[in-house]
């Protein structure tokens, strides 16, 4: 059974993250695509200024090795916007479940999160190869 939102772990979000998502969570709910989980988790986010995000911490365009629990596999995925989610491997938008779940959670957070067909997926974060802000960058 998936983590009640209530008892999920905390997640942490810049500002220009955070403004971004929810122009494209607008726009989706537009065409008519269920952002609902997405909305959950950016309400419930801590907001932070891009320069005070934590280098630990999973933000957009950022790369990360994580643990599906449930089948054991380890995976790195780049979490990205939909128009980079260019269908090439390792890349994952956030409107994808993974891609939702995976944002905001620090290295060795885990959380349990709805998918499709009445399934849900345990991911634990390992580690990020790559963060933006950690890097001194600002997201395209």
């Amino acid at each position: 059974m998936a983590t009640p939102p209530s008892t999920r772990p905390s997640i942490v979000m810049s500002r220009l993250d955070y403004d971004r998502i929810e122009a494209l969570i607008e726009s989706a709910n537009e065409r008519g695509i269920d952002t609902s989980a997405l909305e959950a988790e950016i309400t419930r986010a801590d907001v932070v200024e891009p320069t005070q995000m934590p280098g630990d911490v999973i933000s957009m365009n950022s790369t990360a090795r994580f643990l599906d629990e449930n089948s054991g596999e380890e995976r790195e995925l780049t979490l990205v916007y939909p128009r980079d989610a260019t269908g090439e491997p390792g890349r994952v938008s956030i409107l994808a479940p993974v891609g939702s779940a995976l944002l905001g959670l620090r290295v060795g957070q885990s959380i349990d999160w709805p998918m499709p067909g009445n399934r849900h997926i345990n991911l634990r974060v390992l580690s990020i190869q790559y963060q933006p802000e950690a890097a001194g960058e600002l997201h395209r």
